[in-house]
């Protein structure tokens, strides 16, 4: 079903890249485009590409919709992440116990603390 919905699709694009490039041009930005001797001329035949371009557009929706829709029609709605493995993570290092702070010792009585010189 999805090689018939692809191959719908390329046909209907090809169509629709010539039906834009037959159009006559607006602007003439470029210097090419519809003069009085075109392929098509008069405002019947714009009616009718602007008509067709329209359609196939429509069209070229319509398939890429479906393009997207129907591959997905037998499988099951679950979420991605639902589906995917737990990351490892690496093992965190073992905190240290905690414990009260050693307490300094006291001087003993008669000794000088600190750098003094005498």
């Amino acid at each position: 079903m999805t090689t018939v919905l692809l191959t719908i699709h390329f046909l209907i694009s090809v169509a629709l890249v010539a039906t834009v490039l037959m159009q006559r041009s607006e602007g003439g930005a470029l210097g090419i485009g519809g003069g009085p001797g075109s392929l098509m001329s008069g405002r019947s035949a714009a009616n009718v590409l602007t008509r067709a371009t329209a359609i196939l557009g429509a069209m070229f929706f319509t398939t890429s919709i479906l393009l997207t829709v129907v591959p997905n029609l037998g499988k099951s709605s679950d979420s991605v992440v639902i589906g995917a493995p737990a990351p490892s993570l690496p093992a965190a290092p073992a905190a240290p116990a905690k414990s009260k702070p050693a307490k300094p010792k006291p001087a003993p009585e008669g000794s000088q603390t600190g750098s003094e010189e005498e």
